[in-house]
């Protein structure tokens, strides 16, 4: 189906037309049209143009006003101020318009007119390590923006680059060498299992690493076997990453989001590339050697005490570091995956990093004006003290408690209202409120700023969490339910009621809205705006009954508006991955 124009783009086009018309000189202008209070739409390009033409904006409002076609978009416009046109939308308009979202699938969600292939990084555990609260905003952004940019019609590969190489895999490596019996692996083993048979080998192996300087010798000369491909030391390394995946995938699951194991490239995927990169580097003289390292120097980074601080590339021993692995996978990823944006969902604390990273791949011109490469940087879980999140003990919050005890919350508020549902049932609306609740904390907050975790806030019935957009979807469906036969059906002839009418402008807005959260890789938008659709929902249901009003076509009209509402929830809402159970 064509995409739908919404009426901001209808009026935007019909008030640009009039422009022209009343003075084609000024060629094309942008009437800076956007909503309003005074009415339902602001015009203020005249302004501007009047300033440009030493004209009266007043007067050139007024003859665009002249040269707007009347009746079937436009009930009204008035002139304000200095030259301020104030529209209002005729109901028919508003009606018909949403209408036509209805009839389509993607509720006028149009496809993206140029898409092209975006790789992200995002959801980056480390292996033989637990998941903990530091964990959570790469997943939780990351999996919403592939949702959000594949449903634009974006070709979207995910890699989640995880932590499975360095120099402590010698030491487990070493330990379980000498001691076969205690990574012991069970078919069936559950992700909790297969985390405390990694966490008791590696404290056992750090104690001994510390305690011990002949094993500490061992285990050093095993990272070089390692490195060097020794396939004794690879099928016990590789014992231990599947043995992680296990774990990731439980927590993953637990968050209901989708890894694929295809999708799982990490640090080690780019080992073979190191030693090509660097030299492609050091030929090009994007990078020099410095004390025996292999650099990359920026006038414009400069350490504490005024020197320029270099990307090292290279260790004088030869090691390679992050800076090496990254590189790779810039190139890995845009000449292999033929990628046009690369997007990494990282911890704003790394922003210095790729900076440094993104500018050598300019300079050698793996970016370019073709590709480019984006850090979506996120901010910090704090606690309800606005400290960084810690339990008491002042140890980091694994991960898996903390979903758990969302999930024990949600349990108690879904348990309160429910009805008539089963224990069963109850345990599964649990996890999708309390998932929901998490994520969409998360979610409703720009992904650059600091978020307090406060679980009693999340699942709360009031203000703006997911349980009250959950609870809105539900209501709706009870509402659908209970109408019988009566059906929801579109009466453009109707006139609207301040409520319905506010409803609608807002349902109207969702396509703008999903293409400015991909557009700018802002989920929080979104969330902003389906919080939004849920309030305004609220106040219709409350001024305008649905089942009782007068009329069997306001009846349907009302039910129509409540589909659509319900609709675009649902929509939302799986595009930020969060469920919208039909009862609560």
């Amino acid at each position: 189906m064509a995409s739908v124009p919404s009426l901001a783009s209808t009026l935007h086009q019909r008030i640009t037309d009039a422009l022209s018309a009343a003075l084609p000189e000024a060629g094309v202008v942008d009437p800076l049209l956007r909503r309003s209070d005074r009415a339902d739409f602001q015009a203020n390009g005249m302004l501007a143009l009047a300033k440009k033409l030493k004209g009266n904006p007043r007067e050139l409002a007024t003859k665009v006003v002249e040269g707007l076609p009347a009746g079937d978009v436009i009930q009204d416009v008035e002139v304000s101020g200095p030259g301020f046109l104030n529209i209002t939308v005729a109901d028919g308009a508003i009606t018909r318009t949403l209408a036509a979202r209805a009839a389509d699938d993607r509720l006028g969600v149009p496809f993206k007119e140029h898409p092209g292939t975006t790789v992200i990084d995002w959801a980056q555990p480390n292996v033989a390590k637990e998941m903990h609260v530091g964990h959570l905003r790469s997943a939780v952004i990351g999996d919403a923006t592939v949702k959000i940019l594949e449903f634009t019609g974006e070709k979207v590969i995910s890699r989640h680059h995880i932590g499975d190489w360095g120099t402590q895999f010698g030491m487990l490596i070493q330990y379980l060498i000498e001691h076969p019996h205690e990574l012991d692996h069970k078919d069936g083993a559950s992700g909790e299992e297969a985390m405390s048979n990694l966490n008791r080998l590696y404290k056992a192996a750090r104690a001994l690493f510390d305690a011990d300087a002949e094993f500490k010798e061992r285990a050093r000369r095993r990272v070089v076997d390692l490195q060097a491909g020794d396939e004794e030391t690879l099928a016990l390394w590789q014992r231990f990453v599947d043995e992680s995946k296990i774990y990731f995938y439980s927590v993953f699951d637990k968050l209901d989001m989708e890894i694929r194991d295809e999708n799982v490239v990490g640090e080690s995927g780019y080992n073979d590339m190191l030693a090509e990169t660097c030299r492609l580097l050091e030929e090009s003289r994007v990078a020099v050697r410095s004390e025996g390292a292999l650099c990359v120097f920026f006038e414009d980074v400069k350490g504490p005490d005024g020197n320029p601080v270099p990307l090292i590339v290279q260790k004088s021993d030869g090691g390679y570091g992050y800076a090496a692995t990254d590189l790779s996978a810039i190139r890995d990823r845009v000449q292999n995956l033929e990628a046009s944006t690369l997007l990494y969902v990282v911890d704003a604390r790394q922003a210095l990093h790729f900076k440094m990273v993104f500018e050598t791949a300019r300079r050698i011109g793996w970016l370019n004006e073709d590709v480019h490469a984006v850090q979506l940087a996120f901010g910090t879980v704090l606690g309800k003290d606005g400290k960084p999140f810690k339990t008491r003990e002042g140890e980091t919050v694994r991960l898996v408690d903390l979903l758990d005890e969302a999930i024990d919350r949600a349990g108690a508020v879904v348990r309160e209202k429910a009805r008539d549902l089963t224990e069963e049932e109850i345990a599964e609306r649990a996890a999708q409120v309390g998932i929901g609740a998490v994520k969409y904390a998360d979610l409703s907050t720009s992904a650059a700023r600091d978020y307090k975790f406060d679980l009693d806030q999340m699942v709360s019935l009031n203000g703006d969490t997911s349980v009250y957009l959950q609870y809105a979807f539900a209501r709706i469906q009870s509402i659908l339910r209970k109408a019988g036969e009566a059906g929801p059906v579109a009466h453009p002839e109707l006139p609207l009621a301040p409520a319905e009418r506010a409803l609608g402008l807002h349902l109207d807005q969702f396509a703008a809205t999903v293409a400015e959260a991909a557009e700018e890789y802002a989920p929080h938008k979104l969330a902003g705006y389906l919080y939004q659709l849920a309030s305004l929902y609220t106040t219709f249901y409350d001024q305008c009954p649905v089942l009782k009003a007068e009329s069997p076509e306001l009846v349907e009209n009302r039910l129509f508006l409540c589909d659509l509402t319900a609709r675009t929830l649902h929509r939302g809402m799986a595009l930020l991955g969060i469920r919208t159970p039909e009862r609560l």
